[in-house]
């Protein structure tokens, strides 16, 4: 139970830290580098955020703010603590996922004080609509993460859910458009993959 005797911003904040802790329980279809378990979105997001600052330098839009970027990345998932995680190759869940996700940031970001409250919810809409530079670098980096997870562990999710290349190529558009530099090693990875069987 959290202390009675401290300011309500600091119970709110305190409340909302310890609903995101939860993001640890949501199980992702993609599994670890040694394929010993399923990987949690916290995980997730926090692999993520290390693969925005560590290969930042492949970037090519000077507008892309770094920082800001980490902490889209870090903000993006957590209504899946309440939606769970849509499988971006799975048949179903994606007709009712923005629904879910938008209720969920209702929730979620309701916990915080107003100001964060605010930012959060922001942060979070940047995200999905991927408009800005620093939003689209965040989405590529987020698109980019799972390739590598699959090239490691032997297409595991691709050939869970019989996904082909094509399906790929078009998942990895966003790597294509603000990651050029890395665009050779997606198509190694993309073709090596349908080469071994992993992709259709």
């Amino acid at each position: 139970m959290i202390n009675p005797n401290i300011t309500d911003k600091l119970r709110r904040q305190l409340q909302f830290l310890l609903e995101a802790d939860k993001l640890k329980s949501i199980e992702r279809v993609t599994i670890l580098t040694d394929k010993s378990r399923r990987e949690s979105t916290a995980e997730h997001s926090w692999h993520i955020a290390l693969i925005a600052i560590t290969l930042y330098e492949y970037a090519t839009d000077d507008n892309i703010d770094l920082n800001h970027a980490v902490h889209m990345l870090l903000v993006h998932d957590l209504v899946e603590i309440y939606a769970g995680d849509t499988p971006a190759f799975g048949l179903t869940g994606h007709e009712t996922k923005e629904a879910r996700e938008q209720e969920a940031a209702d929730k979620l970001f309701a916990l915080l004080p107003e100001e964060q409250a605010v930012e959060y919810r922001s942060l979070w809409e940047e995200f999905e609509l991927a408009e800005t530079p620093t939003a689209r670098y965040a989405v590529a980096v987020d698109q980019l993460q799972p390739l590598l997870i699959n090239h490691m562990t032997e297409g595991h999710t691709w050939v869970k859910q019989s996904v082909s290349a094509e399906q790929v190529y078009k998942r990895m558009e966003p790597v294509k458009a603000e990651l050029p530099t890395l665009w050779p090693f997606v198509e190694d990875v993309i073709q090596e993959s349908l080469k071994k069987g992993f992709l259709r």
